[in-house]
């Protein structure tokens, strides 16, 4: 049996990109014996290649870190276009610090700042927005800032768990299994950390900034509201293409 036949009989929609990827990756026929079965037995496959591709960047990627999706491409898309060059931007929970190193490609000189409450997502990060001279700090939330930032951030993008507790358990496995709950689970309706996060931003927020939440398309008036209710104007922005839906937030 071919990879592609083992990875299809697995269920890989993507069996022939998948068998590529790890051929191209692997150093020896063990080696890739070994992670063709890691795929196999429901391994993201970022995981076992070590990186992902986003927003033509390769992200490096750790086991038990959330791995990033293609959909936030729009969080990047909207922060560029809502930033300017000089700009101070923060990626709070921040996984792998791809939506930071995105950011900073696309608009050069920035002063790039993440966070996140994980240690091997910060450990991703640092590596990540190296390139930028991005700063990172492990914490919950804006907790480990420095206090300098207060106050002059001008665009805080954030993603955030927003899956319902009780959905949980309805996600694909290398999702459930492989990722962090952490990294996950948004409460019993998915918002909870949103609320956290809105109820923050306006202390760290520049006058005029703008805090850009991913959220899911039932959530979507709840983080709206959870912004609203803090002082920010709320605009809620979806893109069907990506099946991605984010909630952009300005300060006055």
């Amino acid at each position: 049996m071919t990879i592609i036949d083992r990875l299809r009989a697995a269920g890989c929609v993507f069996a022939e990109d998948e068998a590529r990827l790890l051929t191209a990756e692997a150093r020896t026929l063990a080696d890739l014996d070994t992670m063709v079965q890691r795929r196999i037995d429901g391994e993201p496959l970022e995981v076992i290649l070590g990186w992902a591709e986003f927003h033509g960047l390769r992200i490096v990627v750790e086991p038990g870190v959330f791995v990033p999706r293609q959909r936030s491409e729009l969080l990047v898309r909207h922060a560029v276009a809502l930033a300017g060059p000089g700009a101070v931007v923060l990626d709070l929970c921040c996984g792998t610090g791809a939506l930071g190193a995105a950011i900073a490609a696309e608009l050069g000189e920035i002063r790039l700042y993440a966070a996140d409450i994980e240690p091997a997502a910060v450990r991703c990060a640092r590596t990540n927005v190296a390139r930028a001279g991005g700063e990172v700090f492990e914490g919950d939330l804006c907790t480990p800032l420095p206090a300098a930032l207060r106050g002059a951030v001008d665009i805080l993008v954030v993603n955030a768990p927003y899956v319902p507790t009780d959905a949980i358990a309805m996600m694909p496995p290398e999702a459930r299994d492989h990722e962090p709950r952490v990294a996950l689970d948004g409460g019993h309706d998915g918002v909870d950390v949103h609320r956290r996060v809105a109820a923050e931003a306006p202390q760290w927020l520049a006058p005029g900034g703008h805090l850009l939440i991913e959220t899911g398309e039932s959530q979507a008036a709840s983080t709206a509201e959870a912004m609203a209710h803090n002082g920010l104007t709320p605009e809620v922005i979806t893109d069907d293409e990506l099946y991605a839906t984010i909630v952009v937030g300005a300060r006055g």
